[in-house]
């Protein structure tokens, strides 16, 4: 069994293209977060594809946010599937179940937890490498980020931690495997972050603490999960997940790992064979992660209630194509053609005859009409056709129009001094290349100012082919300020 998971960045693909992406993934289940759509904007080869079937999570509180999908090949389809982490988006048979003690929050928190599209839960049968068939339910989420300028989304964030660490662990309680799959937003420790600020404080962040607590460690006990990837790989280095697209900062693998792959221990210990990244593949600012089981996907009969394929706006397309077809009578009879008001045997009406003639006349002119004097008109190619009105003069090919005169070197230098073209940059310090301009996009006083940088990717200190320290504010008033 293969499993991928890619954040995408908006599924802004043909639907060549996204089944052309699928298969070349070559997962059973492929879980997308950042999908970027709403429920009203799904078209249906987005939300339908051969071979697959679909099950979408939307925002319910803006367009073009957040959303997750996944995407189960035919033999993996699984028997039920669930939208969201708590059960106020379920109202259908076929559901995931097991919620666990949710008392510690509020109807309006669990209903704003959801509204986001941050949750699919597909459940499906399995036969392990021992044999056994069991139950594992794959978590496809899309964890918040937390914005250091908005203090409310770091409560949001940890929040929704705590919700799918309780939904993770009745899923467990019920007899389930489970394995919790895509954007964490977080990089638990600094083997998994390009550059940490002050690593004496590093592991202080909430979010990290979160996932040191919830993962399980072998030299301590706690955390009833595994990091499937460091399970494997404990201390491979420059194994990021996701860079700045801004500053070019994949050409560096400048990057974090945010983008995980967690199974329950038993799970991971007993049938993962690997748990591996895929830098390779672009098309987003994330690139996809992945894990091959031993273990063996068993198809359930149908799909679940909460497939795509199901949804009204859906469903009522896929019909016979024999409701389409008109059985058509052999001997049909010969069609009659009415006659247009005053007109006889075929004959158009003068005045609407002439109208015609005037009009064909005017639109067959040659294409020479267009060219400077000096050359004869073409003669009209319809008969009948008026003649072009011309200066006689330039119906002689001996009358040739002359050429404009030469600039003087007056007006030679007063236009070189109106048109100068944007200033040369300047050279960076570190490399002697020439800078980029760029504009400060963030509120603020230095709003709308511009700025030169080096022109190099950004990347570590240490790097030489990464970005020098050279920074320039473009001389003159701030555009923000009058």
């Amino acid at each position: 069994m293969r499993l991928v998971s890619w954040n995408i960045n908006g599924i802004r693909r043909s639907p060549e293209d996204l089944r052309r992406l699928l298969d070349s993934l070559g997962a059973d289940v492929t879980c997308l977060q950042e999908t970027r759509v709403t429920r009203d904007l799904l078209e249906e080869p987005l939300a339908i594809v051969d071979g697959y079937s679909s099950y979408f999570s939307f925002s319910r509180v803006r367009s073009g946010y957040s959303g997750v999908a996944t995407f189960c090949k035919n033999n993996a389809t699984p028997g039920a599937a669930e939208e969201g982490l708590t059960s106020l988006l379920t109202n259908h048979q076929g559901a995931v179940g097991s919620y666990g003690n949710t008392e510690e929050f509020t109807e309006d928190e669990l209903r704003a937890l959801d509204s986001e599209g941050r949750a699919v839960l597909t459940q499906h049968q399995i036969r392990t490498s021992d044999g056994h068939e069991k139950t594992l339910t794959i978590m496809n989420v899309y964890c918040p980020h937390a914005d250091p300028e908005k203090p409310e989304r770091l409560v949001y964030k940890l929040r929704f931690y705590r919700l799918l660490q309780l939904r993770a662990e009745a899923l467990l309680q019920a007899g389930s495997h489970v394995i919790i799959l895509g954007d964490v937003n977080t990089s638990h420790r600094p083997l998994d972050h390009c550059d940490p600020d002050d690593l004496a404080c590093f592991e202080e962040n909430p979010g990290r603490q979160w996932l040191t607590e919830f993962l399980w460690q072998p030299e301590r006990d706690g955390g009833l999960f595994v990091d499937s990837f460091r399970h494997f790989y404990p201390a491979k280095v420059g194994a990021f997940t996701c860079w700045s697209t801004v500053t070019g900062a994949r050409l560096t693998n400048y990057g974090t790992r945010l983008d995980y792959i967690l199974g329950d221990r038993a799970l991971v210990l007993g049938e993962f064979e690997d748990s591996f990244l895929m830098p390779e593949v672009k098309g987003s600012d994330h690139c996809p992660v992945g894990a091959i089981l031993r273990s063996e996907l068993i198809p359930a009969p149908r799909c679940p209630p909460l497939c795509t394929q199901y949804l009204p706006e859906f469903a009522g397309r896929q019909q016979k194509l024999s409701r389409f077809l008109v059985k058509l009578d052999p001997n049909p009879p010969e069609p009659t053609l009415p006659q247009p008001q005053g007109e006889k045997n075929g004959a158009l009406p003068k005045n609407r005859a002439k109208r015609i003639g005037g009009d064909l006349g005017r639109g067959q002119l040659s294409l020479l009409r267009f060219f400077q004097a000096g050359c004869p008109p073409e003669k009209p190619l319809v008969t009948g056709a008026q003649e072009p009105e011309t200066d006689p003069a330039s119906q002689d090919p001996r009358v040739v129009a002359p050429p404009p005169p030469e600039p003087g070197e007056g007006q030679a230098a007063f236009w070189k001094a109106v048109l100068k073209g944007p200033p040369r940059p300047p050279l960076c310090k570190g490399h002697r290349e020439p800078c980029v301009l760029r504009t400060v996009r963030k509120a603020g006083p230095n709003f709308g100012r511009q700025f030169y940088v080096c022109s190099r990717p950004v990347g570590h200190t240490s790097n030489p082919a990464a970005r020098c320290d050279f920074f320039l504010w473009v001389s003159g008033k701030n555009p923000a300020t009058h």
